[in-house]
């Protein structure tokens, strides 16, 4: 079930649900709106050009109100609003359509976890031929929280937990099942 913007205001009220900081304007009737924050991080250029998964990822990070992307430039990026979602719902992350006729896709892996914490990190791609500039507190996106049957057995407690700032992979932290 999709969270109307009652039960939202309800949740937060009641402290069940997290959204910091949040302006009243950006709860929706089915969804919260979430804001870029000022940290921005690209991957550092590797010595062979290539990028595995089992070694750690160097990032260049940049704290800054205003980033200008270039045509065809990939960036992570931060929510300003930290979030911390009780263990039996979960969210949905949607870029803006009016910033995706830009030619901007905003994204991340699409989904948040029952029991996660912490920012956000939008992985940000620029498809147009035109740079596009940035800036921190703007709307960039929505989350779309939806209640589960039950608690989950094992809320996130994964390598993201707590994350603040824009976040680069960790994916060479995975345990793979084998």
């Amino acid at each position: 079930m999709i969270l109307s913007d009652r039960t939202i205001i309800k949740m937060l009220e009641d402290k069940t649900l997290t959204v910091s900081p949040l302006e009243i304007e950006q709860i929706q009737p089915a969804s919260v709106d979430v804001r870029l924050g000022d940290t921005f991080s690209v991957v550092e250029d590797s010595s062979n050009g290539i990028i595995t998964l089992e070694s750690e990822i160097k990032y260049k990070t940049i704290k800054t109100d205003t980033y200008v992307i270039l045509p065809g430039q990939f960036v992570l990026a931060t929510t300003m609003e930290y979030f911390e979602l009780p263990d039996d719902l979960t969210a949905f992350v949607e870029g803006r359509s009016s910033l995706g006729r830009m030619g901007l896709f905003i994204q991340n892996a699409g989904w948040v976890d029952p029991g996660f914490k912490g920012e956000i990190t939008l992985e940000l791609f620029n498809a147009n031929r035109c740079a596009i500039e940035l800036k921190a507190g703007r709307r960039v996106g929505q989350l779309v929280f939806a209640k589960m049957d039950e608690r989950a057995i094992n809320p996130y407690n994964g390598k993201y937990q707590g994350q603040m700032g824009a976040t680069g992979s960790r994916v060479y932290m995975d345990k793979e099942i084998r």
